[in-house]
């Protein structure tokens, strides 16, 4: 069990994704206002930005979890270890 950490920490990533693009279709709404080409700009730099933060902390959490749940096998003192820096990787798509 402790080895599915990094898994549901990848899962976490992915919601981040969801939740920024919940807030950017809760902004279009062409009956209220227009829709101009600066919201669309923003909405695909948002989106963008998300997505690239998004990708360089899986990819922290993928050699994380792979270097983590390798040296948790063989020694489990590692474990805390491995639960921080994993909590860190994920802070870089916050």
């Amino acid at each position: 069990m402790k080895s599915i950490v990094p898994v549901v920490v990848a899962g976490v990533l992915g919601i981040y994704g969801l939740i920024i693009a919940v807030i950017i279709s809760t902004g279009i709404n062409p009956r209220s206002k227009l829709y101009y080409v600066f919201d669309g700009y923003a909405h695909l730099s948002s989106g963008s930005s998300c997505g690239l933060a998004g990708l360089s902390a899986g990819m922290a959490v993928g050699i994380v979890g792979d270097a983590g749940v390798r040296a948790n096998a063989q020694i489990s003192k590692l474990f805390v270890g491995m639960i921080l820096i994993l909590i860190f990787a994920e802070a870089l798509a916050l």
